[in-house]
């Protein structure tokens, strides 16, 4: 498939490693000991300025954990000003006042995870303690805000009270709200080497991810398949690249042409059956996917 026929749309800007929280499945592999990268602030808004000249139209801000960037607020105002739709996926244990403003000046949509509606049983997950509280809290602040939120819940320990705390977000307000499995990436490997047989296969499918050292993947998943670094090279010459070409056709090799079966790990907007799509891609063909005891949509009850 050609640039002109797979049209950048959407990219995860992941603008930190660093994390308070320290969970056994992060896919990003994020810690307290993590790093901002070498990815300027200038870097980084020429980068959106890219990503709004070739068409893209959202961009999810994430890391690590983006609260914790310190120009987090400058960067969102700053994609917001050139025209990209912006979300912000949180832990949202650490919200300044003036994100707060900047959320509702922006239009900024949030999403976050959610492990369970036991405070011991959710900072179990995040080995954090005191975070199921200023989660919890910071949902009903979105909410009462009028600030949209998503909210998932991973499947990461042995009876965690997953179908608990869904219900406990549906209680909150939250209207949209999805579940997976754990997926092996990133700590979740547990010393395992990535694979493409591991993604769904969806990956450089109208969306890239940009970490913070200038990297672009095809996913944030897919971040051992580097197709460029936005520090040396446009957006316009990496999407539809020769390396991003090779890329894809390993992944296609594997998974074969067309959509495959997709249940996004942490609940990411571009795709489904768990979400609905955002609005710039305003469509959702993935083949059926395997809803087993391990995986899939919880979903709110009725």
């Amino acid at each position: 498939m050609s640039a002109a026929q797979n049209l950048l749309k959407f990219a995860w800007l992941e603008v930190t490693g660093l994390c308070n929280e320290f969970c056994d499945h992060c896919y990003a592999d994020s810690s307290p000991k993590g790093t901002h990268g070498t990815m300027t602030v200038p870097d980084w808004k020429n980068t959106i300025d890219q990503l709004s000249a070739i068409g893209a139209r959202d961009v999810q801000f994430i890391g690590g954990e983006p609260t914790l960037y310190p120009h987090l607020r400058e960067l969102i105002e700053h994609a917001h000003g050139a025209g990209l739709g912006v979300e912000v996926f949180s832990n949202l244990t650490h919200i300044r006042e003036e994100l707060w403003e900047t959320f509702t000046e922006c239009g900024v949509k949030l999403a976050t995870s959610y492990y369970s509606d036991s405070a011991e049983d959710h900072d179990t997950v995040t080995r954090l303690k005191g975070s199921h509280r200023r989660t919890r809290a910071n949902v009903a602040k979105a909410l009462e805000r009028g600030i949209p939120l998503r909210g998932g819940v991973v499947a990461v320990n042995p009876g965690q009270r997953v179908q608990e705390a869904a219900r406990d977000l549906a209680a909150l307000g939250v209207e949209e709200i999805g579940g997976d499995r754990t997926r092996a990436f990133g700590r979740a490997s547990r010393g395992a080497a990535p694979t493409i047989a591991d993604l769904c296969g969806h990956c450089a499918h109208e969306k890239c991810a940009i970490g913070p050292t200038g990297d672009v993947w095809p996913c944030v998943l897919g971040r051992f398949l580097t197709i460029g670094n936005v520090r040396d090279t446009s957006l316009a010459d990496i999407w539809g690249g020769p390396q991003m070409a090779r890329v894809t056709a390993d992944i296609t090799a594997v998974h074969g042409e067309g959509a495959q079966s997709c249940t996004p790990p942490q609940f990411l907007p571009m795709c489904g059956p768990c979400q609905p799509c955002v609005p710039s891609v305003g469509h959702c063909d993935p083949r059926e996917a395997d809803t087993g005891a391990e995986a899939a949509t919880i979903g709110a009850p009725a």
